[in-house]
């Protein structure tokens, strides 16, 4: 069996969840063979999956959000490197009840892929997702050389919001390691950077922003992206409206102008975790995270996995937290069948509180129902 499945957001990392359905199949069937993969599409808990995998974990030093110093990790194998964005820019790393949609900074994400183009990486994926961000990547441009200039010649504050100050982009002093790395942005998401479908209208509410605030950043980004066209990045205007540009509030937008090539979260991780060699080991494949729901059928890691597992050969079935997919969105999907929390233990509280011990119980269930 390989039990690939991503966190319950909030109750379980991956790992964990492959721990307790480890431990409820065995229950079971004490000799059963399994096989731990936690998968990641792109977002918070991508560079644990690759440490998971046999990646080295690299811990440093950088600007969290609001510009606090913050300890970041990425993921190094060989010449691979894994580095998360929410690590040092997402919205766990701002304090509890605290939003900064007009201030919040990528530059700690810029930091992160200059640690690793110090630690010789010659590939790069670049999993975004949880940002508490929407300035377009212009403080990760930033670490790594880019200058944002208002008219007196003085850096632009901050985030998206300082961006409606911008003048000139001085580009002269980009690290020049990044013409020659291949850098790959892995991302759940394909909205463009501004509209009504861009990163601010779409994402920007959940970061704190107000309608006012949506508007700013909107005009913010267009903004910035005329003034990168007119500087060096003759695609600027193109690059703003292509698949991804809008992710993490717009980090996505700097990784392609960095010519970074777009690619659905969950296939990229899958390449990266060595799924296919361990799918062909298995049996069944039990997949899975904390909600399955119209958003999972749309790049989120249970989806990736059924598609691949579906066309090898390999039945799926997934475990969750909460089911809000009916039997017949699950078969489209490649998913057998679902094994929610909810079935074992009715409180929705109780789940979230005991996950571990309940997921357990599910797994056993599996192990009855396919295994034993």
């Amino acid at each position: 069996m390989l039990v690939a499945a991503d966190k319950f957001k909030g109750s379980l990392t991956a790992v964990q969840v492959a721990e307790r359905v480890t431990a409820g199949l065995r229950r079971v069937v004490p000799d059963v063979e399994v096989e731990a993969l936690p998968v990641a599409d792109g977002g918070d808990g991508t560079v644990d999956a690759a440490v998971a995998a046999g990646f080295e974990r690299r811990e440093v030093r950088v600007a969290g959000p609001l510009g606090q110093e913050v300890t970041a990790a990425y993921a190094l194998r060989g010449t691979t490197a894994v580095v998360e964005m929410a690590e040092a820019s997402g919205l766990q790393r701002l304090p509890a009840g605290v939003f900064a949609p007009l201030t919040a900074s990528t530059y700690g994400s810029g930091e992160l892929l200059r640690a690793a183009l110090d630690a010789g990486a010659r590939r790069i994926v670049f999993g975004v997702g949880g940002s508490a961000t929407t300035d377009g990547g212009a403080g990760m441009l930033s670490a790594l050389g880019a200058r944002f200039l208002d008219e007196d010649g003085e850096p632009v504050p901050p985030g998206g919001g300082g961006l409606a100050d911008l003048a000139r982009a001085d580009l002269s002093a980009l690290d020049p390691r990044l013409s020659s790395v291949e850098l790959v942005l892995a991302s759940d998401v394909d909205n463009p950077l501004t509209g009504p479908k861009g990163a601010p209208a779409v994402y920007g509410p959940q970061k704190g922003a107000s309608p006012d605030d949506v508007d700013t950043l909107d005009g913010a980004l267009a903004h910035y992206a005329k003034v990168l066209e007119a500087a060096a990045w003759p695609r600027a205007a193109e690059y703003a409206s292509a698949p991804g540009a809008g992710a993490a509030g717009g980090i996505g937008y700097g990784a392609l102008l960095l010519g970074a090539r777009f690619r659905p979260g969950i296939e990229v991780m899958l390449d990266v975790l060595g799924f296919a060699p361990a799918l062909e080991r298995a049996s069944l494949v039990i997949t899975g995270e904390g909600s399955l729901d119209e958003q999972t059928l749309h790049g989120k890691a249970p989806a990736g996995v059924a598609s691949a597992a579906r066309a090898a050969g390999r039945p799926v079935v997934a475990v969750c937290g909460r089911l809000a997919l009916p039997e017949e969105a699950l078969l489209r999907a490649g998913i057998e069948r679902a094994y929610p929390l909810t079935s074992v233990e009715p409180d929705v509280a109780r789940c979230i509180a005991d996950a571990g011990p309940i997921l357990e119980r599910v797994a056993a269930q599996i192990a009855e129902d396919y295994v034993a």
